[in-house]
């Protein structure tokens, strides 16, 4: 029986099934795996018992993934689980601040006690007078899950839709509509944009990258969305574009003490992938993550760790080590699985970063004196007999 804790509500409704042969724990001493979501894990006691940890989201900022990797613990993530809800709220962000709307409702509320609101409000309404989002031009940062999804989207609505990412996968790449024309660098999608969209994670040449000189290459009054992460942008730049009126409006998803504060701005509870559908795909993703790791020994979407996959651990054993990418790793392996005159069916390694991967199948159950010969190699990080 493989034990799993669950850390946060995982969907909406509660609901989270592994299927036979899996048990839920309340302490995570008790368990081989945690299934999370948002609670931040720095300098959380995580037991030497838990194997993998799969988050049911994308971003890992609560995550001290490289301590992690170095206990040999595997780090899931969910990619594009939630992709279609925050493309969603996008482009309503867009609609928002074109239109009016939100303005518009609230006079009527304001409103609400006069009797002759319904002449009162035809002639109202020639102050929320807004523009279409049709022939207007967007820069989207990123062309990754979400930011592929939404210039899609905006070449849907018939923008005139630029994209930038020097990164962009192959299989993304094949999503996009033949219609959004890509940029080489970040000057030129920002040149006359009329909305600026940030799809990007945060990392070091990605935290501040929009701030006055980008905004200064925007069309006159240019609407920005960040429901990428809050360190994407220089608030006190946007700030004071926003308050000069080189920006009209502001959208985010992360309330910080600085937004919240900032003039003409949709400001949003991290709600990007704030649907139960996107609750329930992240949950299936990372679920299906988990289980096929600890039943094979299989790495998908994890952000410490190669992906890696040997399909069904059908073998006598299988066997897989966590360890640092050094060289002469494989021949330290194999010189321990040569002394026990173990006879390997296939072998594969991969490696990432700083960490690798090696996985094994045996004809015949390995000795326990083998199997903590090959816990003893330096640089070894864990080693997992899986069956």
């Amino acid at each position: 029986m493989r034990r799993i804790k669950t850390i946060d509500d995982i969907t909406k409704d509660g609901q989270v099934e592994f299927g036979e042969g899996y048990d839920f724990v309340e302490e995570a001493k008790d368990a081989d795996a945690i299934l999370m979501r948002s609670t931040d894990l720095h300098g959380y006691d995580l037991p030497e018992s838990i194997r993998a940890i799969a988050r049911c989201g994308a971003g890992v900022n609560n995550i001290p993934v490289r301590e992690y990797a170095k206990r040999g613990v595997v780090v899931f993530n969910s990619p594009g689980a939630n992709s279609n809800a925050v493309k969603e709220i996008v482009i309503a962000m867009m609609i928002l601040s074109s239109r009016g709307i939100v303005q518009s409702m609230k006079w009527v509320r304001e409103n609400a006690e006069d009797p002759d609101i319904f002449t009162n409000a035809e002639k109202a309404k020639k102050a929320f007078v807004g523009h279409e989002l049709k022939g207007k031009r967007v820069g989207v940062v990123g062309l990754g899950n979400v930011g592929s999804k939404v210039a899609n989207a905006c070449v849907d609505l018939g923008m005139e839709v630029y994209g930038y990412d020097p990164f962009i996968s192959i299989e993304h790449a094949w999503a996009l509509s033949h219609e959004v024309q890509r940029v080489g660098t970040l000057e030129d999608l920002c040149r006359d944009c009329e909305y600026l969209t940030l799809h990007v994670p945060s990392k070091a040449d990605t935290i501040g990258m929009i701030g006055a000189e980008q905004i200064d290459m925007l069309a006159p009054g240019a609407v920005l969305i960040n429901f990428a992460r809050e360190t994407i942008i220089n608030e006190d730049e946007v700030d004071a574009a926003l308050r000069e009126g080189k920006l009209s409006w502001f959208a985010s998803d992360f309330a910080t003490p600085k937004t919240v504060k900032m003039p003409n701005t949709f400001v949003t509870t991290h709600s990007g992938a704030g649907t139960g559908e996107a609750e329930a795909n992240c949950a299936d993703m990372a679920i299906s993550e988990l289980k096929d790791y600890l039943e094979n020994g299989n790495i998908a979407n994890s952000v410490n760790y190669p992906a890696c996959s040997m399909g069904k651990a059908r073998a006598a054993s299988r066997i897989a080590c966590l360890h640092a990418n050094v060289p002469n790793m494989i021949g330290q392996i194999t010189a321990v699985l040569a002394k026990d005159n173990a006879n390997v069916q296939r072998m594969v390694n991969e490696s990432a970063g700083e960490n690798a991967y090696t996985m094994f199948d045996t004809d015949e159950h390995l000795d326990a004196s083998t199997i903590e010969e090959l816990k003893q190699i330096p640089a070894i990080y864990r080693v997992r007999v899986i069956k």
